[in-house]
């Protein structure tokens, strides 16, 4: 855990060991984050109904211009300002986030007044997955092992949505998604193709893992849905 400004290498809480190299960096898309993540779209949706229907109201109740104005004001103010909040908070995360691929881990760090760094070893990823929205933007979460678990709290909002009995933490609002999920299904095969790796059985499902079953490089699985939202 450290202030960003004072990392050594850009985006990693330490220099790379020799023979590790960056494949990719990034950071998330501020606005995918704001419409998911922050949700501020359905915020949005939220106080425009509930404009409607105060309007509504006052029609029914023969209120003048000025008193239907008067109604709507402080449900405006409130809308204007929760949704002025989420964005401002979804531009902070996503400025302070950085991803990172490299040859042997993700690195994911983030934090606005919490800086930290997670490290993700290859090793310890059983599955990928990866949702590309129509706007190019996309999720990649990693399933890891019980023995590398994450906060999913600390970790939010990169951390797959709901899965808080075994977080999965997660590139989230990801710029060009589909490119980034080949070079991490690549860099995930040719990790396991340098060193011997636990079968995927036992990756992939630790509760009833298999030792015997056969090894293989985990794949970059539509874990989340493969089709275009």
């Amino acid at each position: 855990m450290m202030e960003h400004e004072f990392e050594p290498v850009l985006g990693l809480p330490e220099p790379l060991p020799k023979g590790e190299r960056i494949l990719w960096q990034g950071r998330p898309d501020w606005k995918a984050l704001a419409l998911r993540a922050y949700h501020v779209r359905a915020v949005a949706i939220y106080f425009a109904l509930l404009m409607v229907w105060r309007l509504w109201v006052a029609v029914e109740e023969g209120a003048t211009l000025a008193e239907t104005g008067a109604a709507l004001m402080p449900l405006a103010i409130l809308g204007i300002g929760a949704l002025t909040i989420l964005t401002l908070l979804a531009w902070l995360c996503a400025r302070a986030a950085m991803f990172t691929v490299t040859s042997k881990r993700v690195v994911i760090r983030c934090g606005v007044a919490l800086p930290m760094a997670i490290n993700v070893p290859f090793g310890k990823i059983g599955s990928a997955g990866m949702k590309v929205h129509r706007d190019g933007t996309g999720d990649l979460p990693v399933a890891v092992q019980p023995d590398h678990r994450v906060s999913y709290i600390l970790l939010w909002p990169f951390v797959r949505p709901w899965r808080l009995g075994n977080p999965e933490p997660m590139l989230r609002a990801v710029p060009d998604a589909a490119r980034v999920g080949e070079i991490l299904g690549a860099a995930l095969k040719a990790a396991n193709g340098q060193a011997e790796a636990m079968p995927v059985a036992a990756m992939a499902e630790p509760v009833a893992a298999k030792p015997s079953a056969p090894a293989r490089a985990p794949q970059l699985a539509p874990a989340m849905g493969s089709a275009r939202a």
